[in-house]
């Protein structure tokens, strides 16, 4: 196919894979988009204008070579794709699916500011990714030479995952430790299924206990086994724990029954997918089947929230959020998904207390948007006398999430932290300030994106291979 044959979107439209209709998708956790058929994938794969300098690949944390994988498609050379996108990114086929491509490549593809309509990059990504696995041409890992060396992942999540698959692809030792039943991290028990299906991602951690990752899970790291126990077992050890403490809520009945933290309410339904047994569901404490819903909140955990409780058969589904959809932070495309689905979105609007307990309704104040505040966003401010009570039996808080105290937990104060309680570590090696120990993805940057945890785990996981190659008296140093 010539260059000319690829610039295919003056005479093709943007068309997203089939999606499923709102009233159908609603009632399951199925994902909602359908795979592209082959000739569509390579249609809207060949709308690439193959641009000289690719915003698309600048603004992919990974820098993928977009544009190369995406020609290759539109040429129907699937199985060359895939094996260009796998190698910048351990985990194509799940950023396909969760990446929040209109705020990166997608967001920042040329054709798209010159109002022909982005390529839909993240749809091929999983197209190759998914044929990639039905055709076989996924294998398990297999170092060309072992190696003596090992390291210690604390954390199974996209991080630890991403650093154990590039450290045993080079022929290291590998030992997970996870505090889950299932590794995986969010991607296993934060992200709902109908985004991501959870057989998805035990795909790849099968893939990963085939090539020789060893998981201890159930591992709670600081009570089943020490910090300085899994230093003393290995050579390196890389902290990819992620943040998991909730923001929490204040104001009067904040304390009360029938308000809980977005991750317990999540993980409640992705076990129960899992057809685990789960007594806080079953009791209605973690279930909306029924209830008056009201979600606080405007990221895309928010979001996994109210359409998770639209599938659980609630009453009603309100999301609470302090600015306006313009200044929401959460996937635009998700937002219309969940209008869709039936969530209604009360934007300029904050809870100031809560009645009753079990809680009854959320005392909102309505807001309105002002001067700029240091970070350039407009800052809400409260509308005196217009508050008002908006009925609940089911409040989710969805404020984000903070780091655990990890010196503390883990006995080791050498182990130093910023003032927001994330690892301090060094921009580009990862290393922290404790000799063969390293840290990445959000217990780093904060709460994040997924592909920024693999790009840090992938980053990670080379500048351990540099200090395992060092000397023993200067690794030491």
């Amino acid at each position: 196919m010539s260059k000319q044959k690829m610039l295919q979107f003056v005479s093709v439209a943007k068309e997203m894979p089939e999606k499923r209709e709102a009233e159908a998708r609603a009632h399951d956790f199925n994902e909602i988009y359908a795979e592209y058929a082959d000739t569509k994938a390579a249609e809207q794969a060949a709308r690439c204008s193959q641009c000289g300098v690719p915003y698309c690949q600048a603004h992919c944390p990974l820098h993928n070579n977009i544009p190369d994988w995406l020609r290759l498609t539109a040429e129907g050379r699937l199985q060359e794709a895939y094996e260009m996108s796998q190698y910048t990114n351990t985990f194509p086929e799940i950023c396909g699916r969760i990446c929040p491509q209109d705020r990166l490549c997608e967001g920042n593809c040329v054709i798209e500011q010159s109002g022909h309509g982005t390529v839909t990059i993240g749809s091929v990504e999983k197209y190759i990714t998914d044929t990639a696995w039905d055709e076989g041409w996924v294998q398990p890992i297999k170092p060309a030479e072992e190696r003596p060396e090992s390291v210690g992942i604390i954390g199974a999540g996209p991080g630890g995952l991403a650093a154990a698959d590039r450290l045993r692809r080079a022929g290291i030792q590998v030992t997970v430790y996870d505090r889950h039943d299932r590794a995986g991290g969010l991607l296993t028990y934060g992200i709902p299924g109908f985004k991501l299906e959870k057989d998805v991602v035990m795909r790849r951690v099968a893939q990963l206990e085939e090539g020789g990752v060893e998981f201890v899970l159930n591992c709670n790291v600081g009570s089943d086994i020490s910090f300085d126990a899994i230093r003393g077992k290995h050579d390196a050890v890389l902290i990819a724990t992620g943040v998991y403490k909730a923001r929490d809520l204040t104001g009067p009945g904040a304390g009360a029954a029938g308000i809980v933290a977005a991750l317990d309410y999540l993980t409640a339904s992705n076990r129960v997918s899992f057809g685990d047994d789960v007594p806080e569901y079953d009791s209605g404490e973690l279930n909306a089947n029924g209830k008056r819903v009201v979600v606080i909140g405007g990221g895309d955990t928010a979001m996994d929230c109210v359409r998770t409780a639209i599938r659980q058969g609630a009453e009603s589904v309100k999301l609470l959020y302090r600015r306006d959809r313009a200044n929401m932070p959460g996937s635009q495309r998700e937002v219309q998904n969940a209008e869709e689905e039936g969530v209604e979105f009360v934007w300029l609007s904050a809870p100031q207390g809560f009645a009753g307990d079990p809680v009854e309704a959320v005392m909102v104040q309505k807001m309105r948007l002002g001067p700029p505040d240091a970070t350039g966003r407009q800052t809400p401010e409260v509308i005196e006398g217009a508050d008002y009570a908006e009925p609940a039996d089911l409040v989710i808080k969805a404020l984000g999430f903070e780091p655990e105290d990890l010196p503390t937990l883990w006995g080791e104060e050498a182990l130093e932290v910023t003032r927001w309680g994330t690892i301090k570590a060094e921009f580009g090696t990862h290393a922290t300030a404790l000799p063969g120990v390293y840290a990445v993805g959000d217990i780093v940057r904060g709460a994040s994106l997924v592909v920024w945890a693999i790009r840090d785990g992938r980053e990670a996981a080379d500048s351990i291979l540099t200090y395992l190659a060092q000397p023993a008296s200067v690794a030491a140093e």
